[in-house]
């Protein structure tokens, strides 16, 4: 069985105000659906990853398999600016019971094919075992050259256990690279200090991680993103929504005590997105279950809008 599947054609609803004037148009009116797996054009490829499983072995609260079609849903009726043309919507991977390393394969071949393509991709978590799937799609398309991953988190993401979750993923990317004989470039912006072990912090200084604090991150960030972009060939950018605070972002599965505030965060997606360098970006950990008045999808969808808004 496929673990692919289109988009239902009721997600993407929204107000139409046409009788305005023409280019009254919203997103819901000009993301183009796609009814296959295989990438067409060079736009923005969106592929949802409908997964609870990794963060169900991690132990956090599940939900995040809903995710995909509520940013959908959110996103649709937003006003549609230049840049939101590119996006075709290319339905969502799925996870089939506990067979989450079958639906990670998936996303990365269909990752690598879309970026191989000439398509960069914009995938819709899931939990953060996306981006073990997302990160490596990306390393296969692009062998000789240097990736660099820079993840918006309060987690460093980097456990060692038996087998993968939502807290693995960039230990397997680290691992993946060891194997490939290349260079591991991670940056993980908004780490909280208080949510990571020493064990874990001791891992980050093995690998070499760029750091900066959630405390720091105001005087830091962009700093540190500038020094990024300047070694990067290629950047795949991961934002964990919990890496905002729990009163702008209730619905994820750990909710930070303190986390970055949105308006802290969204000059250094600017400067990602504007630096020509951006081939993929996802967003992950949603879990509508637990949002308030649908706020968390609304800003977890601002953000998608604006990705592909700047995404130069």
């Amino acid at each position: 069985m496929s673990l692919w599947q289109p988009v239902s054609p009721d997600i993407w609803q929204g107000r139409d105000d046409r009788h305005e004037a023409s280019n009254a148009l919203r997103l819901f009116q000009t993301v183009r659906q796609s009814d296959t797996q295989q990438p067409s054009g060079n736009g923005i490829a969106l592929i949802g990853f409908a997964c609870d499983e990794g963060v169900r072995r991690n132990q956090g609260r599940t939900g995040a398999a809903q995710a995909p079609d509520t940013l959908r849903r959110a996103l649709g009726n937003m006003a549609s600016h230049e840049g939101h043309e590119r996006l075709t919507d290319m339905g969502n991977i799925r996870v089939e019971g506990e067979a989450l390393e079958a639906a990670q394969q998936a996303l990365s071949k269909t990752v690598t094919a879309c970026q191989q393509a000439g398509m960069r991709t914009l995938v819709f978590g899931g939990g953060h075992e996306t981006a073990w799937a997302h990160g490596r799609g990306v390393l296969d398309a692009f062998p000789g050259e240097r990736v660099v991953i820079i993840n918006l988190d309060a987690h460093l993401d980097l456990r060692n256990a038996s087998q993968a979750t939502s807290g693995t993923p960039f230990r397997q990317l680290a691992l993946y690279c060891a194997e490939q004989q290349r260079e591991f470039h991670y940056a993980c912006l908004g780490v909280s200090r208080a949510a990571n072990t020493r064990a874990l912090w001791d891992e980050a200084a093995r690998l070499n991680v760029t750091l900066v604090e959630d405390l720091d991150f105001p005087q830091q960030a962009l700093r540190v993103v500038e020094n990024i972009l300047n070694e990067a060939d290629r950047v795949y950018l991961t934002i964990d929504l919990d890496v905002m605070p729990a009163g702008e972002m209730p619905a994820v599965s750990a909710p930070a005590a303190l986390g970055v505030p949105a308006r802290d965060l969204l000059p250094v997606i600017e400067r990602v997105c504007r630096s020509g360098k951006l081939q993929a970006a996802d967003l992950v950990e949603l879990s509508p279950g637990f949002d308030r008045d649908g706020q968390g999808a609304k800003l977890a969808a601002r953000l998608a809008w604006q990705i592909a808004h700047w995404w130069a």
